[in-house]
């Protein structure tokens, strides 16, 4: 008996000691099974409590009179299945009929305390089918990627989701972007990582990083054209507008519109080209954008015109030719000049971190979801890194990038710098590059002792 309960209580000490230092082991260890057994048990009275049953039909009740029974229960929704992940569990429902998918959406603060999860969320697979995720830590407070995430091409994870999930920067499906972040927020990070997942495909990087090109010029071995002031800047768009002309009329002439040809195979952009005349897909990031729309002389509005004038169309335009957006800023709104909002209109994707005032997180979601304005103004400042994330589908969700430094991006970078592709329309902007060392060279050298 003695050494039974010295067991338990090492046990015991372990368990606790592994969820104060190692959230993630406890859970996989212990936690899983302790949240899986008391959903199980608790289920339906946890859903009779947040009112998420229906009280028996008709045909059942008359049953239970004919047979003198006493009365059948309300029935919660049914489970399909549940599952346990690496951060938590899921729970799949199927509704009953008179129930709507936004009853669990707006219950799950209460599943979250009555389950003693850290975290519930909610989202509609089909018809009357609901995915309840249940994170059993708080996901966001060490991020750790999963080793295997899936990748395509233009998809690639950049961040974890408050639920376990990873997110995905998906080009295709959300060609165009905006960040927003104050100072110390995590958003060069979170670019870091955008630049170090692309690194690896097979895609053309262009940077335009007005801050004399602190952020961007360190991993310019991977990019094929980079411009660091505003008139380098211009002149690069302009560029690129041309090349996105040049790859509409390379488009038409490959588009194959007869009446022989199936509509599948009709080309309307790049990726229903073949593979060999397929021009490279480019990814322009702009680190700053107020350094491009500000100005203090009439040259300068002439100027600024011309570039937002180049970025607004290469927002209308670009997704066919394969030319993305990626606009990185502090502040995106009105008083940065005409064509501000008409550019922000088309940045499908909006990500904001930690933000010093309710009107720049309007600036991203205040045409998407007003939950989402509140999520990104509650953002501490003890946790750099972490932003809220949504689209024009009104959907939105906490996330949060690994770290990573300078140095690592930098290291990705060179480690693919032989997939940097030539753009002939963007060779002018070509960063020029010295060979990288083959091995480290002192500062300075010793000077030898005399006597």
């Amino acid at each position: 008996m003695t050494w039974f309960m010295v067991a338990v209580v090492v046990v015991v000490a372990a368990a606790g000691l592994l969820r104060w230092r190692r959230p993630a082991w406890y859970w996989l260890t212990f936690g899983a099974l302790v949240a899986t057994m008391r959903v199980l048990v608790r289920y339906a009275s946890v859903m009779e409590a947040c009112g998420l049953t229906v009280p028996p039909s008709r045909w059942r009740l008359a049953l239970a009179r004919m047979a003198n029974r006493p009365a059948p229960e309300s029935r919660p929704p049914r489970i399909l299945r549940l599952r346990f992940t690496r951060t938590g569990l899921v729970l799949r429902l199927k509704l009953r009929p008179g129930q709507d998918a936004f009853d669990v959406a707006a219950a799950t603060d209460r599943l979250r305390h009555s389950f003693g999860v850290y975290g519930v969320t909610s989202r509609e697979l089909r018809s009357g089918v609901v995915e309840v995720r249940m994170t059993g830590y708080d996901v966001l407070q060490r991020v750790q990627m999963p080793a295997m995430a899936e990748t395509r091409p233009m998809r690639i994870p950049v961040a974890l989701r408050e639920d376990g999930a990873v997110h995905y920067r998906d080009y295709r499906a959300v060609p165009h972007g905006l960040t927003l972040g104050a100072t110390e927020s995590g958003k060069s990070v979170y670019q870091r990582n955008l630049v170090a997942g692309l690194a690896p495909h097979h895609v053309a990087l262009v940077g335009i990083d007005c801050k004399q090109g602190v952020e961007l010029f360190p991993l310019a071995r991977r990019f094929s054209a980079l411009a660091d002031n505003p008139d380098t800047a211009l002149d690069l768009l302009e560029a690129l507008v041309g090349h996105m002309e040049d790859v509409y009329q390379l488009i038409r002439a490959e588009q194959r519109i007869s009446v022989a040809v199936p509509d599948a195979e009709i080309a309307a952009d790049i990726w229903d080209l073949r593979e060999d005349l397929r021009p490279v897909p480019v990814v322009v990031l702009v680190d700053e954008v107020a350094e491009l729309a500000l100005f203090a002389s009439k040259e300068e509005e002439k100027r600024r015109d011309r570039i937002i004038t180049a970025l607004v169309r290469l927002a209308q335009l670009g997704r066919a030719a394969g030319i993305y957006l990626e606009i990185c800023g502090q502040r995106f709104g009105s008083e940065l000049g005409k064509g501000i909002t008409m550019l922000r209109a088309q940045l499908t994707g909006r990500t904001a971190h930690r933000v010093n005032d309710e009107t720049s997180a309007s600036m991203a979601f205040g045409d998407v979801s007003p939950d989402a304005v509140l999520a990104a103004i509650q953002i501490p400042t003890d946790t750099p890194g972490v932003a809220v994330t949504g689209d024009s589908t009104g959907g939105w969700a906490r996330i949060r990038a690994p770290h990573t430094t300078l140095r690592e991006a930098v290291n990705t970078c060179n480690k693919h710098a032989d997939r940097t592709p030539d753009v002939p329309a963007l060779a002018a902007f070509r960063p020029a590059l010295a060979p990288l060392p083959k091995a480290r060279v002192p500062l300075s050298k010793t000077a030898p002792a005399t006597a």
